[in-house]
């Protein structure tokens, strides 16, 4: 499929890509984007953004390299690099610390936006000061595009698409479950989650994250209360799931997915994928047995209060964690896995007993999952006709031809109508 025609200088612009993970973001563009793609890769250092394309044309010597931008983290530079491209992924984190320049950049350029950040009280701030003026020049913003929060989002809209087809209905209650995940975190990845505390006041980061408040429009429907016997251990059994407990990434995952539900609800161009008004949605952790479960709950909370409340424990941290453009290597990263599985049940009074259940897999490395997901993003919306008016979206308002390419470059979801 041929890129759309535009009067920009490229159709796609990285930034941050002497970066562990942009590294792995410029690796997917080369071995699996369309050759004619019109690229450029920008940062700081011209000779380590060389070394980059030198190891890109190792990868894929047939390709046309990119182009090299020379760019800082100011508004100035960004902002001219913006007008500049058609759109642009940025992977430069902590984002609460500089991810600003890039964003604000891209909505007043009306330039397309994609990032790999996992930080939703920074991503509810972005909503807030620019997205009266992305609407003004078109650029459609699409930030948590990556691991965090595609994967979320992407099983739902799945789980969605499967319930409407089977049963003509709306869909009802959604629980989604890391199920497996084998692999080690960045360390730009800690060092988001350290940063994040600094930037942000605890009660902006826990507003973030409370059902639909990153929704345009507000939802009545409560989510199901847990029992008391799960407040106080954290477990939660799911028939046709099992055994889950509190997952670490549950908040800012949420908080897209209840903006999705909020979208297809607002927008004209995207009601059609309603997902209906008795729309509830939580996130859990598979464990093994229910002490590893109370275990895994406790610590959450304990490190949660630690790291929220108490800057001498950050800083400690910060002495024992791997530092920003360090990670696993491609050895370990080959050896990494990821499965998520979901459940939803259809809205409709006359009760089928039926719901719908959904696998996602990928082999190969969670970073190697985040450069896929953000990279198809974007090449979504450089070949497809997304009718959307400009603002601040959610992977799943790319729609179907988003979860098909995600799928073709190795995120695979399956779903299937179970026994409820």
């Amino acid at each position: 499929m041929s890129f759309k025609q535009h009067s920009r200088q490229y159709d796609l612009v990285v930034f941050g890509v002497t970066g562990y993970t942009g590294k792995f973001v410029a690796e997917h563009i080369t071995t699996h984007f369309p050759t004619d793609l019109k690229w450029a890769i920008a940062g700081r250092s011209a000779a380590k953004l060389q070394n980059v394309i030198d190891e890109c044309k190792a990868l894929n010597p047939d390709r046309q390299s990119p182009e090299i931008e020379i760019c800082s983290l100011n508004h100035t530079e960004l902002g001219a690099l913006a007008k500049k491209t058609f759109a642009f992924i940025t992977t430069v984190g902590p984002f609460s610390l500089y991810g600003e320049y890039a964003f604000k950049a891209c909505a007043e350029a009306g330039t397309h936006y994609f990032d790999c950040t996992g930080e939703a009280v920074w991503h509810s701030s972005m909503i807030e000061k620019y997205e009266a003026v992305a609407r003004a020049t078109g650029a459609c913003l699409f930030p948590q595009s990556a691991m965090e929060s595609a994967t979320s989002d992407l099983i739902t809209f799945a789980m969605a698409s499967r319930i409407k087809t089977e049963f003509s209905a709306p869909i009802g209650d959604v629980i989604v479950e890391v199920h497996e995940i084998r692999g080690a975190p960045s360390g730009g990845t800690l060092a988001t989650v350290l940063s994040l505390c600094d930037a942000f006041h605890w009660k902006e980061i826990a507003k973030s994250h409370v059902p639909y408040n990153m929704s345009p429009i507000p939802n009545p429907k409560k989510t199901p209360k847990p029992s008391l016997l799960s407040k106080l251990t954290g477990l939660y059994p799911v028939h046709n799931l099992g055994l889950l407990a509190t997952s670490l990434t549950s908040g800012t995952n949420s908080a897209v997915v209840h903006r999705t539900w909020g979208l297809f609800n607002q927008e004209p161009s995207l009601q059609k994928q309603s997902y209906g008004p008795n729309f509830t949605y939580r996130e859990f952790a598979k464990v093994k047995n229910p002490v590893r479960g109370v275990v895994m709950h406790y610590s959450f909370m304990i490190g949660r209060l630690l790291i929220l409340f108490c800057p001498p424990f950050r800083k400690m941290l910060r002495k024992f964690v791997s530092q920003p453009g360090e990670g696993p290597s491609k050895e370990d990263q080959a050896k990494e896995y990821v499965q998520f599985q979901g459940l939803a049940t259809p809205d409709i009074q006359l009760k089928t007993g039926k719901q719908v259940w959904a696998k996602a897999e990928y082999a190969g490395g969670n970073y190697g999952l985040t450069a896929l997901l953000v990279s198809q993003a974007a090449c979504t919306i450089l070949q497809d006709d997304i009718k959307l008016p400009g603002g601040v979206y959610t992977p799943a308002c790319l729609g179907q031809g988003y979860v098909d390419r995600t799928g073709e470059a190795g995120f695979k979801i399956e779903t299937m109508v179970i026994d409820a």
